[in-house]
């Protein structure tokens, strides 16, 4: 899969391609319905099928004070679509340029002068441009002009509802895991480069990874939201040998201790090793408990081994068919 950074880099070689665009935060089961409708026309037009999206999210760039927490990072993003039939990701930096940009222009630029597209999918609800001033009427009246077709499908369905990651944001707070993994269509991930941290965790005997959450503030200095769930969890961690390893992991301000940043800790059974600057995927299972604040470290250390020994009782308890499939990628 390739990677275009910006329509400044588009090249001739680029030009003939089916394509979509969206944020694709999550790349859920309705984001993967789209693509998967990509798919089909890129083998029957026989192009390159090609991903539009935008870093930052839009919302970071309008409301930076005011705005969701990611699903999954730039790069989580990319490590799932690699995973996927997808040719090339155009990663369009939302910057003042952008979101000043007219729609028509937007088309006219990227769309027809940048990718030559021959066949568009989108949501039904597209908008685009400044002001949002472009809908799927402008881009089927605009495809009439340059030979390209415009599908809109609609949002899919589940349970009564739409899935959107609104609703997977949702359902992460509340630490119905199942729920996410359900609307995902794989369990919920984290992923981030091991960091040096404050030992602490190794002097109460349960060693942590401190997995860096690389989100970061894209917009006008505002501080990060790294995370859309906080508590304890029994998880499976990737990135330290063949197979998924399981552990415990704490989300949270750590407020026993006078925390104030989030940060993702996570213990590892049976692990004795280094893993500084291993790059770990966190995949998420079951919420045991919030996070709280207790009296003291020697209260805080009993309670992580009884947070240690629930996670391993879940694991060791639970049937094939309790615990959401682990992803392949």
């Amino acid at each position: 899969m390739e990677l275009i950074r910006g329509h400044y880099n588009l090249r001739p070689r680029h030009r003939g391609c089916v394509a979509t665009i969206g944020n694709f935060d999550g790349l859920h089961l309705g984001h993967q319905a789209i693509l998967a409708r990509l798919a089909d026309k890129a083998r029957e037009y026989a192009l390159p099928s090609t991903v539009i999206t935008f870093e930052p999210h839009p919302q970071e760039y309008f409301h930076p004070g005011d705005r969701p927490t990611r699903l999954t990072s730039f790069r989580e993003k990319l490590e799932v679509l690699a995973g996927l039939p997808i040719d090339r990701v155009l990663c369009l930096p939302f910057n003042r340029g952008l979101a000043e940009m007219h729609a028509a222009s937007f088309i006219d630029r990227v769309l027809v002068g940048g990718l030559g597209i021959r066949y568009l999918v989108v949501g039904d609800d597209f908008r685009f441009g400044r002001q949002r001033q472009g809908d799927i009427a402008m881009l089927r009246a605009a495809g009439e002009r340059n030979g390209f077709d415009v599908l809109a499908m609609e949002a899919l369905e589940q349970e009564g509802g739409r899935i959107s990651s609104t609703r997977i944001r949702e359902a992460l707070r509340r630490g119905d895991l199942p729920e996410a993994a359900h609307l995902l269509g794989r369990p919920y991930r984290l992923a981030g480069p091991v960091v040096s941290g404050d030992r602490r965790g190794r002097r109460l005997g349960f060693p942590t990874a401190n997995v860096h959450l690389q989100r970061r503030a894209f917009a006008r200095g505002a501080e990060p939201h790294p995370a859309p769930l906080a508590g304890v969890f029994a998880v499976q961690v990737y990135g330290i040998g063949p197979d998924p390893m399981p552990g415990v992991a704490n989300i949270g301000t750590r407020p026993t201790v006078d925390g104030t940043r989030c940060v993702l800790e996570v213990h590892v059974f049976d692990f004795e090793g280094n893993l500084y600057g291993r790059h770990l995927q966190v995949e998420f299972h079951v919420r045991l408990r919030e996070e709280r604040r207790f009296p003291d470290v020697i209260a805080l250390a009993r309670q992580i081994a009884a947070d240690a020994e629930a996670a391993r009782d879940w694991f060791e308890g639970s049937a094939p068919g309790d615990a959401p499939l682990p992803s392949k990628r």
